[in-house]
């Protein structure tokens, strides 16, 4: 009887023992945020390639990592509440996606490591410096190179021969796009062009902007990159089919879409290369001494398909320097 009582204590010393590693093991799974700027699904790319980048890193989520998915809906005002609800969950680290969540988060906290996704986090007060960030945000740079639209301008060129118009479609408040918007107006009359700026400041101002364009006889569109059209891809290109517009894009999400032509970094592989920074903060690196990366791959895309429904013949020069051409 004293045999078995000692054995079936020993047995619950053992089991509370199991109980309590398994806690503690529970307690060291790290837990981080994803902060999306549109609404759930509309971001399918940038959780794609977060989540692969993680997985390449051994992180199993809902197994040694946990991710809280906040999402704004398209609303500014909806990301302060939402990131200071991750910082009271005290989350390791919070990803945000875009210039808007990101500049959210650094009002909301300075301690919580943040690991952006956005277009110049320099000249946006976010880092210091691309080389030195020396605050709590680290990440990707989504800012492109001086030239870069004026190889959307190139693009126009070859592809609408007879273009003299050009319309933008582009957020003002994104100050990597108006850098590039003030590139592509020096280089504009160089290339025979004339720009009608199309500025959007909510998702509801597609529509209207597309119709301006069409109005003033435009004979093509660039939509610049920014979060409130990266979520919209299908959207957007249906504006375009039913304005009959060839667009160009900064996304090959759009020309998966249907859209006519992309030209840009590869937003998967951002993501992916992100994952990298979560493992080096969860192992303790500091944001402040990791430098900020740039976009190194882009890619042109084009869909054919979509080009002989516009009736345009894509010039054999520019398929042979495609990365993809959808058939």
């Amino acid at each position: 009887m004293e045999r078995r009582a000692f054995i079936a204590g020993a047995g619950a010393v053992l089991l509370a023992a199991s109980l309590v590693v398994e806690a503690q093991q529970a307690g060291k799974v790290p837990r981080i945020a994803y902060v999306g700027y549109g609404a759930p699904g509309s971001d399918p790319a940038e959780v794609a390639g977060l989540q692969q980048g993680l997985r390449a890193l051994g992180y199993i989520e809902n197994q040694n990592i946990v991710i809280e998915y906040r999402y704004a809906g398209g609303s500014p005002g909806r990301l302060p509440p939402l990131i200071s609800e991750l910082t009271h969950l005290k989350v390791n680290l919070i990803l945000t996606q875009g210039t808007a969540v990101t500049a959210a988060a650094q009002h909301e906290t300075e301690t919580t490591p943040i690991v952006s996704v956005s277009g110049d986090p320099v000249s946006s007060g976010f880092v210091k410096s691309l080389a030195r960030p020396g605050g709590n945000i680290t990440g990707l740079s989504f800012a492109l190179a001086e030239d870069f639209g004026g190889k959307w301008l190139e693009l126009v060129r070859e592809t609408v021969p007879r273009a003299s118009r050009v319309g933008i479609i582009w957020n003002p408040t994104n100050l990597s796009g108006a850098a590039a918007v003030k590139e592509m107006e020096a280089l504009a009359p160089g290339l025979g062009l004339r720009l009608s700026m199309q500025p959007i400041r909510s998702t509801s101002d597609l529509g209207s902007a597309f119709a301006a364009a069409t109005r003033v006889k435009v004979a093509a569109i660039i939509v610049m990159t920014d979060p409130l059209v990266s979520g919209q891809p299908a959207n957007i290109v249906r504006l375009a089919a039913a304005n009959r517009m060839p667009t160009i894009y900064g996304l090959r999400e759009f020309v998966d879409a249907g859209g006519l032509m992309s030209y840009g970094p590869n937003l998967a592989d951002l993501w992916r290369r992100a994952a990298t920074y979560v493992d080096k903060i969860l192992k303790g690196a500091k944001p402040a001494d990791l430098p900020v990366e740039q976009p190194t791959k882009f890619e042109l895309v084009i869909n054919l398909k979509t080009a002989k429904a516009l009736g345009l013949t894509i010039p054999p020069s520019l398929l042979v320097r495609a990365d993809e051409v959808i058939e």
